[in-house]
């Protein structure tokens, strides 16, 4: 394991906390630790409901369970809010797939 992916394992077991992920239609979540920033003061200004939600995580337990990347419209849930995904970014350290930026709209 290289650098970024060690630093980026340490931010998310230091800072991160549970969420799910599942593809719609489907009753099999995967249990993920994920990093989400909070807000920052102009966000919360102007409404968070304009915001994206942002969230890092590693790619390890969407690996072991074998759930493959992830796309557009698949669910995360963080707490009791659901999100849509946008947009999932690969985060590479060199040539291995480390983990992922999920970019997701909503928060019902």
């Amino acid at each position: 394991m290289g650098y970024q992916a060690d630093c980026r394992r340490r931010q998310i077991r230091k800072k991160g906390r549970l969420m799910t992920v599942s593809r719609p239609n489907e009753t099999n979540p995967v249990t993920l630790m994920a990093y989400a920033a909070p807000p920052a003061t102009a966000a919360l200004e102007s409404g968070v409901s304009v915001m994206p939600f942002v969230a890092e995580t590693l790619n390890d337990e969407l690996a072991a369970a074998g759930y493959g990347q992830p796309r557009n419209a698949d669910i995360l849930t963080d707490g009791g809010r659901q999100y849509a995904l946008t947009d999932a970014t690969p985060v590479y350290d060199g040539s291995l797939l480390c983990g992922w930026k999920l970019i997701a709209a909503g928060g019902t």
